[in-house]
Parts: C-alpha cells; sequence; structure tokens
C-alpha cells in the first residue's frame, strides 16, 4: 500500500475511525472526528473531501438527533458538489436534504428533493440509493395523504429488495406496504403485511425494524379496539427504543401508549405519557410530533371539561404548523378549533 503523505493520511485514518464510532453508535464521537475530518480537507485543501467531510457532520448530526442543525452542513457540500459536477455527491446530498426537511414537516420541498435525487441515482446505476430514496418519498406521500402514490413506490422497492436477495430490506418494505394499508382504512391487509415483515425483521436481527413493526402491529389493535394487547406491544416497544437510544422512536412509543391510555379513559396515564413524549418531541425540534402531541393533549382536556387549557393548546399547535408547510396538519388543527 502507497504511503500517504502527512495530511492526506491524517484524514484518511480520521474518517475510518468516524464509520467505526458511527456503527458503534458512538454518535457524538463520530460528529466530532467528522468535524476533524473537514479542518484537515480544508487544510490539505481539498474540495471533494470537504464535501465529503460535511455530509458526514450532517448525517452525524442526524444521528445524534440535533436534525435541524444538519442542514447547514448539507448545503454547503451541495454547493461542492455541483462546483464538481460530482453527481454521485449531489444526489446523495439531494436526498439527506430530502430527509431533513421531511423531518421537520416542509413535506412539498421534501418531494422535491427526492425527485431531484432519483434520476441521478438511476443514471449512475446506484440501485441501494436509488431504493432508498424511493422508500423516502413514499413515506413522505403518506404523510401528505397520497397513500395510493406511497403504494406504488413501496411495490416498485419491494420488487427491486427482492431482486437483490436483501431479507432486511424487503422486511422494512413488507413493513412500510403495512403501513401505506393502514392509511387507506384496510387495517386486517395491513396487519397481514406487517405480520409477514415481524419474522423477516428477526431473522435479520434488526432491532429497530422489530420495534417499528411491533408498533405498528399494536397501532392496528388499538384501532380495532384491542387497547390491552396493544399496550403490551407499546411496552414492549418503548422498552428497546430506550434500550438502543432511539429517542425519536421513544418519543412515538410514548405518544401512542398516552393515545391508548386515553380511549381507555385512564387520563391521568394519558396525560403522564403524553407529557414525556412532548418533550422528546420539543427537544428534536420535530414539529409535526409536536403539532400532533399538543392537539391529543387539548382532546384530552375535552374529555374532562377543561376547555380553556384545550384552546391553549391548539392554539400553541396552530402556530407552530404556520411555521411549516403541512396542509394535511394544518387542517387538523383548524377542525380541532372549530370544534370548541
Amino acid at each position: 500500500m502507497t504511503q500517504l503523505p502527512g495530511n492526506l493520511q491524517q484524514w484518511e485514518r480520521c474518517r475510518l475511525q468516524a464509520k467505526s464510532f458511527h456503527q458503534q453508535g458512538r454518535f457524538r464521537e463520530y460528529l466530532d472526528l467528522a468535524k476533524e475530518t473537514l479542518r484537515i480537507a480544508r487544510t490539505i485543501p481539498d474540495r471533494a473531501k470537504e464535501g465529503n467531510a460535511l455530509n458526514e457532520i450532517g448525517l452525524a448530526y442526524i444521528s445524534c438527533q440535533q436534525i435541524p442543525k444538519s442542514l447547514e452542513f448539507f448545503h454547503q457540500a451541495l454547493f461542492i458538489a455541483r462546483e464538481l459536477n460530482d453527481r454521485q455527491a449531489e444526489a446523495t446530498t439531494l436526498s439527506n436534504l430530502g430527509f431533513v426537511s421531511g423531518h421537520l414537516g416542509e413535506l412539498p420541498r421534501a418531494v422535491e428533493l427526492f425527485e431531484q435525487a432519483l434520476p441521478i441515482f438511476k443514471e449512475l446505476g446506484d440501485v441501494s440509493a436509488e431504493i432508498s430514496t424511493l422508500n423516502n418519498l413514499a413515506l413522505v406521500y403518506t404523510r401528505l395523504d397520497e397513500p395510493k402514490r406511497a403504494l406504488l413506490l413501496h411495490h416498485q422497492i419491494l420488487a427491486l429488495r427482492k431482486m437483490q436477495g436483501d431479507l432486511a430490506g424487503e422486511a422494512a418494505t413488507l413493513n412500510s406496504i403495512g403501513f401505506t394499508y393502514n392509511a387507506l382504512k384496510q387495517p386486517d391487509r395491513a396487519l397481514s403485511f406487517f405480520q409477514e415483515s415481524l419474522p423477516l425483521q428477526r431473522a435479520a436481527n434488526n432491532l429497530t425494524g422489530e420495534a417499528t413493526v411491533l408498533n405498528n402491529i399494536a397501532s392496528i389493535y388499538s384501532e380495532l379496539g384491542r387497547f390491552q394487547e396493544a399496550l403490551l406491544l407499546y411496552h414492549q416497544v418503548l422498552l428497546t427504543r430506550q434500550a438502543i437510544g432511539d429517542k425519536a422512536g421513544e418519543a412515538i412509543a410514548l405518544h401512542n401508549m398516552g393515545y391508548t391510555y386515553s380511549a381507555l379513559g385512564e387520563l391521568k396515564q394519558a396525560l403522564a405519557f403524553y407529557q414525556q413524549a412532548l418533550e422528546i418531541y420539543q427537544k428534536l425540534g420535530d414539529r409535526p410530533g409536536e403539532i400532533t402531541i399538543l392537539l391529543d393533549l387539548g382532546n384530552l382536556h375535552v374529555k374532562i371539561r377543561h376547555q380553556d387549557l384545550a384552546a391553549s393548546l391548539y392554539a400553541q399547535a396552530q402556530n407552530l404548523v404556520r411555521q411549516i408547510n403541512y396542509q394535511p396538519l394544518a387542517e387538523k388543527v383548524q377542525r380541532c378549533m372549530d370544534s370548541l
């Protein structure tokens, strides 16, 4: 192996160590080393390596669940990719920006970014990146209340996963298809896809995927009025999310548990779980999650005839939804306010 000159050797060493920290889940150290690779790249100087490091810093902020902070670095990386006419880097960064836009509730912008990335990945023959982008696009369409468009994309993805022999990916796509059928108000069909996904998640030893599928099965049970069965699964999901340090997943589990306790009429329990979830959503900068739980808290206070408090919570949700371009959620907020 050729000996690398000083700074270049140091950059490569930092990059490999950062990758190792990411694989080990040591995300704060991953972020620190990604910043060091950027410093070294600028010292060399090497614009391609600089762009790579900027993307890694953005990804590290996502891993550290400080998602809004990633935007600055992805925008800088995109500028460099286009300056160098690096199509792979451009598509990757567009996809990363799409993910962040979706998380922040800017769903039409997320669609636009994913649709810019997709033809580049196809042109390059990067099937894995194409699948990832199709999947992200489908999830955004589901959130935009366009489940039929999402379902078409998921079936494309499933065919690609099977062609690649990707067991874990197939499991994830079956779960996504189930989620989409649930959005289409076909819970029995959704449940069959979730149950098909679950053993594949376990075979792939994917704790995160298994927790996601169990959460979705629990949500179906809740919709069907099988609340105690749902709670048993939600508690299992919560423990897994906490064990793997998945704060976003933990917030969703807490939120769902609050909703289920509310449906059972156990309002003090519901309030406690909602409050825990709200605090996490706020720390993560997850505006759609925060808005949804404010509405659920408002609905809970309507049940106990605290109309003034409910109105205050709905008003907070309205103020937040004005800051993001998410029409279905804005309409939901307005319906809640009109109901008082």
